[in-house]
C-alpha cells in the first residue's frame, strides 16, 4: 500500500485495508518496518517481497508549499520492480479524480487509474474488481470496514494515530480476523 499517511486520507486508508484483507491478501505499508535501516532500502526490499502494490496519487500536491513526491516514486520503484528479470511484480494506480492522472505524470498515458472518487465504498468497490476471485466465497467488505471505522478511535487511542506500526498492524488484524470469519461462514453456508 503506497498511501499517503494524513489525518484527512483515513478514511481511504481503512476502506484499503478492509478491502484487501477481505480479498484475501496482507496489506503491507512502509509505516510498519522498522527504522533499523534506509528508508528507500525498506521500502524498496517491500515492493520487491510483494506480489502486488497499488499506489493512490489522489494527495500528490502542496503541503506548506511544497509537492509530495513520495508516492510517485514509490510507484516508480514497484514499475521497476514489474519490469526485472523474472519479477511477477504487478502494480496499479488509484487515483480521485479521472483524468488528473494524464495531467500530472503523462508518462503514465495508457495507464488507466482505478478512480474512487475520495469514496470509500468505492475504493472497495475497485480493489473488488481488481482482486475478487470467482471461485472464493463473497465477502461483504463494507462489513469489514464498518468494522475497522468502529475500531479506529481505540486504535487512534492507543498508538496516537493510525499510521503507526502498532496501529497498521491492529486495523490489519481485526479486517483479516473478520474476513476469515466471514469467508468460514461463506464456505459452511455453501456446502449446506
Amino acid at each position: 500500500m503506497n498511501v499517503p499517511y494524513d489525518p484527512p486520507y483515513e478514511p481511504l486508508f481503512l476502506a484499503t485495508i478492509a478491502g484487501l484483507c477481505g480479498l484475501g491478501l496482507r496489506p503491507r505499508a512502509a509505516l510498519e518496518l522498522p527504522s533499523s535501516q534506509r528508508r528507500l532500502d525498506r521500502i524498496f526490499a517491500l515492493i520487491r517481497r510483494c506480489r502486488y502494490s497499488i499506489h493512490d496519487l489522489s494527495r500528490v500536491e502542496l503541503t506548506d508549499g511544497v509537492p509530495r513526491f513520495n508516492m510517485p516514486f514509490e510507484l516508480a520503484l514497484a514499475i521497476a520492480t514489474s519490469r526485472g528479470r523474472g519479477s511477477r511484480h504487478e502494480w496499479w494506480v488509484l487515483e480521485a479524480s479521472p483524468y488528473r492522472l494524464q495531467q500530472s505524470l503523462s508518462d503514465l498515458n495508457g495507464t488507466d487509474p482505478l478512480i474512487h472518487r475520495g469514496q470509500p465504498l468505492q475504493m472497495l468497490q475497485r480493489l473488488d474488481g481488481l482482486f475478487s476471485r470467482p471461485t472464493s466465497p463473497e465477502i461483504p467488505l463494507p462489513a469489514i470496514l464498518a468494522l475497522l471505522q468502529e475500531r479506529a478511535p481505540a486504535v487512534r487511542n492507543r498508538y496516537g494515530d493510525l499510521y503507526t506500526p502498532g496501529g497498521f498492524r491492529t486495523l490489519v488484524y481485526a479486517a483479516t480476523t473478520l474476513s476469515d470469519n466471514l469467508r468460514r461462514e461463506a464456505l459452511r453456508a455453501e456446502r449446506s
